[in-house]
């Protein structure tokens, strides 16, 4: 008969809780989106940045530009790149208070998080409202 040793034999633990079992709240989903976009905006940067370059190149190269971004799958990325930078601000904002150390009761949490949510939401509108109203795109 072989012998064990202590190390071999391993007391057992209790598994970590699965993500089925956790209830996504509304701060979690706020932390993983403000990730996100943070992502998008390098690449809405891009897209900023090409529209800064035609703009230096000439008018035909920047009506060239300027014409896909008038374009409806155009328009559409605008209005993602427009709710991404609100929203990230927003969230930033909130971060900015929490170091300051304020607003970690959880009732607070939740309501930073479902404003900042309804701001991004809120301020998109108002600035396509206001593009809108101007006769841009």
């Amino acid at each position: 008969m072989q012998a064990t040793s202590e190390r071999s034999v391993r007391p057992e633990r209790p598994l970590s809780p699965h993500l089925q079992i956790y209830t996504p709240l509304i701060n979690m989903m706020m932390s993983i989106v403000h990730r996100i976009t943070g992502a998008t905006l390098y690449v809405g940067s891009l897209l900023l940045a090409w529209w800064l370059v035609a703009a230096a190149t000439g008018p035909d190269y920047y009506n060239y530009v300027a014409g896909v971004f008038a374009s409806w799958p155009g328009k559409i990325v605008l209005l993602g790149y427009t709710w991404v930078l609100m929203h990230h601000m927003l969230g930033g904002l909130r971060h900015l208070l929490w170091d300051t150390g304020a607003g970690y009761d959880l009732k607070t949490i939740d309501l930073l998080c479902w404003g900042s949510l309804a701001g991004s939401l809120l301020l998109t509108a108002l600035i396509w409202i206001g593009v809108a109203a101007s006769g841009g795109l």
